[in-house]
């Protein structure tokens, strides 16, 4: 007679637990959600500065919900600097078109890409950085190559995550991890010094800096959906 009444409390005790753990885990996935950060919604530009101008510069535009840019432009610059982050955007490149994505930039040199790693966007076909899969889309410019046929041809949609968490580093394209590497490693210190950055003795180091978007290159551009957030 004992089991038969300790069994409804004890189903009572479990179905309690699943909902506290079911709450958890929603009060947990919610939180994560609100951490996302748009640094560009379709319509606000106010997240970006130039890397000279403080505004907005000439050249760069919102078209359709997408932030373009036709030509060779001045770089844009995050107003805020950001430590470790997962970034994530959609980016499309016309014909012949070179630009890229940089983290951890500092204004220590005369280039944002003097100091900050870049995630590089590219038409891989037509551009001549494009004949190196170490300058291919999706590349650390220079210093890790990115495997060939994921990117998407130009005029075509793209979507790139960057993850950076402390000194570990991954670069996304098109939903598969094309990069992953340890800034400061001995690997990573034995390709900077091969690379014409080793010009640069602190390229790479900073361990908190702003996100560029590089303009000073030809082709066009357009980028939308573009959000952050901080990691732990």
């Amino acid at each position: 007679m004992q089991n038969n009444l300790t069994r409804p409390v004890t189903r009572r005790f479990v179905v309690a637990a699943m909902l506290a753990v079911a709450f958890t885990a929603s009060a947990t996935n919610a939180r994560a959600a609100s951490a996302w950060r748009p640094l560009f919604d379709g319509k606000n530009t106010d997240a970006f500065r130039g890397w000279i101008s403080g505004v907005l510069p000439a050249g760069w535009h919102v078209v359709d919900g997408a932030l373009v840019k036709d030509g060779n432009v001045e770089d844009l610059l995050t107003r805020d600097t950001f430590g470790s982050f997962e970034l994530e955007l959609d980016w499309k490149i016309g014909k012949d078109g070179n630009s890229g994505v940089l983290y951890r930039v500092t204004r220590e040199y005369d280039h944002l890409y003097w100091s900050g790693p870049e995630y590089q966007l590219l038409d891989d076909v037509n551009a001549p950085d494009g004949r190196s899969q170490l300058t291919a889309s999706g590349s650390a410019y220079g210093i890790y190559p990115s495997p060939a046929g994921v990117v998407k041809p130009f005029g075509e949609w793209n979507t790139t995550l960057i993850l950076v968490n402390g000194s570990h580093v991954e670069h996304w394209l098109n939903g598969r991890q094309v990069v992953s590497y340890e800034l400061g490693s001995p690997d990573w210190k034995a390709r900077v010094a091969a690379s014409k950055f080793s010009k640069y003795p602190h390229y790479g180091l900073a361990t908190r800096g702003f996100i560029g978007i590089q303009g000073d290159h030809p082709g066009a551009l357009a980028l939308r959906n573009i959000r952050i957030r901080a990691l732990p």
